[in-house]
């Protein structure tokens, strides 16, 4: 076989390569056995008609477009190893010639993997990260356990203040008349908590059990009810109850009843420290590998990001995000029903991000190039043992689901971020 590749543009071009007539007879033989099963030549029982009495009866040009699709998969992929370029995409076929008892000759407009100029990416200075855990940190652990534990108690005849809790009658009205949804019985509302519209909750401030009072309020311009947006409400509300948090007393006793596996406050708070210090470090190493690694491809550049790149991985983020909708049991439809957008409006917010994944990803694979990284056989079985595992599948089923060849090549990226991240220096 002979290819051969002629540049277009920056990413694009036109390969050209040829399929040999002993590649093509086969094709011809292939489409033949898939046609013949289907016809009706009077002499012939069915499904027996000879090649040569087809041949003459159709012509074996009537072959031609099914012994093409049967033989073009595997000519390509071999042109495009000869011509040592990476498609992208899907490539547009143009048939140059397909003459009787001859070469046929293909063309194919090919988008390739554009070049990447690599910057610096090992040795990176990246911004020092606090890895430090306070007494403050702790006692704000212990605060949040503490409000988590609190119980409510009714105020006799106190006035609501910011933290209380009211259990209220409501019922809005705009221009007089009530709207659908404004309505509530025997609710529980925290003051302070910022679920209700602005400027509700800071009016019960100061009521009591018992008071009738009315709200007044507007609604933001971007409320999701559009026919209630940038208007005026008058709430008129009733408070049944005002209940205030009632903490627990820190001490050896809470302890034990927040987590069994202590005894005492002290052994409580040391094991809040040595968590938050697990979770600080993790999320300062996150950030210092995150930093490195937005360097390192901000350092590269990449010519003529391909646009059918970025179109498969908004489509890719698309998928995966309404398969996690489905099960969850939320549709494409309701999707878009429920958030009042459509699947142009998914793309859009997409769209932003993906071109930096995919720079991101062109970058560490050039990395792994330059550094000559590749995968092992002991990469492999770990890392199909640690798949097999993790999504608790057989490791044959791994095998089957991924090739040896997406393997390695999922390896050397992780081992090139290594490098980037390991190599990085924190100042």
């Amino acid at each position: 076989m002979t290819a051969k590749w002629e540049k277009t543009g920056t990413n694009d071009g036109v390969l050209t390569f040829s399929i040999p007539q002993e590649e093509v007879q086969k094709g011809l033989t292939q489409a033949f056995n898939k046609v013949k099963g289907n016809l009706n030549v009077p002499g012939f029982r069915k499904g027996k008609v000879s090649r040569q009495v087809f041949n003459r009866m159709y012509g074996e040009e009537a072959l031609y477009e099914d012994g093409l699709n049967f033989v073009l998969p595997a000519a390509y992929e071999k042109a495009v190893k000869e011509a040592g370029i990476e498609p992208v995409a899907q490539p547009n076929i143009d048939v140059e010639s397909m003459d009787k008892d001859a070469d046929w000759v293909i063309k194919a407009e090919v988008t390739v993997k554009p070049e990447v100029k690599l910057g610096q990416y090992k040795d990176l200075e990246v911004s020092k990260q606090d890895r430090e855990v306070t007494d403050e940190d702790v006692a704000t652990r212990l605060q949040r356990e503490q409000e988590a534990q609190a119980e409510l108690v009714v105020k006799e005849d106190e006035a609501a203040e910011i933290g209380d809790t009211v259990v209220i009658d409501f019922e809005g009205f705009v221009d007089g008349e009530a709207f659908e949804g404004g309505k509530g019985e025997n609710y529980s509302l925290e003051l302070g908590s910022g679920s209700f519209i602005p400027g509700f909750e800071d009016q019960l401030v100061g009521k009591k059990a018992e008071d009738n009072t009315d709200v007044t309020v507007t609604f933001p311009e971007d409320y999701q009810a559009e026919d209630l947006a940038g208007k005026e409400a008058v709430f008129k509300v009733t408070v049944h109850e005002v209940k205030a948090k009632e903490l627990p007393e820190l001490d050896d006793e809470f302890a034990k009843d927040v987590d069994d596996t202590v005894e005492t406050l002290d052994e409580l708070k040391e094991k809040y420290r040595k968590e938050l210090t697990e979770a600080k470090e993790k999320g300062a190493e996150d950030a210092r590998d995150e930093e490195a690694l937005k360097k390192a491809v901000d350092n590269a550049e990449v010519l003529d990001l391909p646009h059918v790149m970025v179109h498969d991985e908004v489509h890719r983020s698309m998928d995966e995000f309404l398969n996690n909708m489905q099960r969850q049991g939320i549709s494409p439809e309701m999707y878009y029903q429920l958030t009042g957008s459509t699947e142009e409006d998914l793309h859009k917010q997409f769209e932003g991000e993906a071109g930096v994944r995919v720079k991101t990803n062109l970058v560490i694979e050039a990395i792994a190039a330059a550094e000559g990284i590749e995968a092992t056989e002991e990469d492999i079985a770990n890392e199909i043992k640690e798949l097999s595992e993790a999504y608790n599948m057989p490791v044959e089923q791994i095998k089957r689901v991924l090739t040896e060849d997406m393997l390695k090549h999922d390896i050397a990226m992780k081992k090139a971020v290594e490098l980037v991240t390991g190599t990085a220096v924190e100042k």
